[in-house]
């Protein structure tokens, strides 16, 4: 009892609450176990979200639209519900049982659906829509599943971190490098074995190995639970910065008082940034902790926000570019590719840019530790910064290939769909340094009692990013009908302009990077 006293704030703690022993917990195994649960996880998430449109038009009997569109606000709910998993983590529960609580939801949540899509009685009849009773199990399920994966992907990446040493920077940036290329090894099983599985043995096999696969993760990490270091929750962040937003703003009218000069703040970095902030000071409720803890939670935002426009960018590789690839010729010798399986392109791109990174990294490290500024290039923000800077040039390419595909079908051509390679070359590499540089940035610049939440504004991004894309679509649409002919009408892109629609993506990105550029110098 008395070690569990002398814990002080932010200490990390064994998992009897005494305070945790470097030589026992923690360290690079630790995280190494987080690793390998992201590539089950992630396998689990990518493979029913493929499962989910067949299953939804075939068992279900919704629409080609309707599937479409459950499937898209699945995967945007999911995303954008790892900002509650996070709060949940940083608020009241430690990391570790974060991650247990809500595995087990998504876990109950694919159960259910596996029993309905086993039981007869719980599928509408063939020909007809669900009854009431039989959409309420769909949809009980289907986010839980998505409440699920806000939980575990909030949590995860940042218990991971939290078993390193925090002042080595390099292995925390190696850990997040490692996290990204399990994630996309999920998602290179779960576009490779799964599709294979659900095209050949029946999309209900879909269901059952997910139900197993995440068992095992759910074990696997629990396992490690004697090794593990934990963090002790600090209560409501957000409750913390409402108090001295609210402070700040009742006395907003007040000079500063001379007390800012004299406080204690957590991080100097802060100290001249958002100076209206220190005015919430002039009240005894509010302590120069939580104004440094909300400067830095604001800072971040910036960033946060100027990654939005380059999911944009990922969204057409989920949409228009596998329309793209229905209409060229897919075929390998006497294979040919599946239309859910061209996503292989951009996950093989990212997993072999990884170690090719880490392994140039650590060269230029070795012949260069007498320059550490040079060292600096390998900095998160520089790394978002040539993510984003690829991302538009990736939308350039796309523009390019779409026009050369568009004259070679008015001539009777079908293009390769290897042409399009050039787009998820790019787009590849950019999301590896975009959302590994985002994920490595939130967590280490993010105050102790925020990192799960700010790491998931590495997630949200992506969510907003994909809402976004159909609202530039409805837009684009709109103003270009106004003019003449819809850029993206109908369903034939041999009579769209694909390649316009590419180029602003381009254009605007291109925008994006020079805001990011203005806020990142400032940071």
């Amino acid at each position: 009892m008395a070690e569990e006293m002398n814990i002080e704030n932010g200490e990390f703690e064994d998992w009897r609450g005494s305070k945790a022993d470097p030589a026992k917990h923690g360290g690079v195994t630790a995280s190494s176990i987080a690793c390998v649960v992201e590539v089950l996880e992630n396998m689990v998430f990518l493979s029913n979200a493929t499962n989910f449109v067949e299953y939804f038009l075939k068992s279900m009997h919704y629409s080609a639209a309707e599937s479409a569109n459950m499937v898209t606000n699945f995967m945007g709910t999911s995303f954008l519900l790892t900002i509650f998993g996070g709060f949940v983590s940083d608020s009241f529960l430690t990391r570790f049982k974060t991650f247990i609580i809500f595995c087990t939801l998504e876990l109950l949540g694919l159960i259910l659906l596996t029993i309905q899509a086993q039981d007869s009685r719980l599928l509408p009849a063939i020909n007809s829509k669900p009854s009431k009773t039989q959409e309420a199990i769909l949809y009980t399920g289907l986010y839980a599943i998505a409440a699920g994966v806000g939980g575990v992907k909030a949590a995860l990446p940042a218990h991971g971190a939290d078993q390193l040493d925090h002042s080595n920077q390099r292995l925390v940036s190696s850990f997040f490098n490692w996290f990204f290329f399990s994630l996309c090894l999920g998602g290179l099983i779960a576009s490779t074995v799964m599709i294979w599985i659900q095209e050949n043995l029946g999309w209900n096999w879909g269901f059952k190995i997910s139900v197993v696969t995440l068992s095992v993760a759910l074990c696997i990490f629990s396992m490690g639970f004697p090794v593990y270091r934990y963090k002790r929750p600090g209560g409501s962040p957000l409750i913390r910065i409402f108090k001295v937003l609210a402070s700040a703003t009742a006395n907003r009218k007040a000079s500063l008082p001379e007390a800012e000069n004299t406080q204690i703040y957590g991080e100097k970095r802060n100290h001249d940034k958002f100076r209206f902030l220190n005015k919430a000071l002039m009240g005894e409720s509010v302590a120069s902790t939580e104004v440094e803890e909300t400067k830095t939670f604001i800072g971040l935002l910036p960033i946060f926000a100027s990654t939005i426009m380059m999911n944009c960018c990922l969204a057409q590789l989920m949409t228009f570019s596998v329309q793209q690839g229905n209409i060229m010729n897919r075929s390998l010798n006497s294979f040919k590719i599946p239309t859910q399986s061209l996503s292989v392109f951009p996950l093989s791109i990212m997993l072999t840019s990884i170690p090719i990174y880490e392994y140039f990294v650590r060269m230029f490290r070795s012949k260069n530790n007498h320059h550490p500024g040079i060292l600096n290039v390998f900095q998160p923000l520089r790394r978002i910064g040539l993510g984003l800077a690829l991302a538009s040039g990736s939308m350039a390419a796309a523009a390019v290939v779409e026009a050369k595909r568009r004259e070679a079908a008015n001539d009777d051509v079908v293009l390769s769909v290897f042409w399009l390679g050039w787009q998820y070359l790019l787009l590849g590499v950019s999301d590896m340094l975009t959302l590994g540089g985002m994920l490595e940035f939130f967590y280490s610049e993010a105050p102790d009692t925020m990192r799960s939440m700010s790491t998931a504004l590495s997630w949200c991004s992506t969510a907003m990013g994909y809402f976004i894309s159909s609202v530039l679509v409805t837009i684009s649409n709109s103003v270009s009908g106004h003019f003449g002919k819809e850029w993206l009408g109908g369903s034939d892109l041999n009579h769209t302009r694909l390649d316009l629609f590419y180029m602003l993506l381009c254009i605007l990105n291109f925008i994006n990077l020079l805001n990011y550029i203005f806020w990142a110098r400032r940071y």
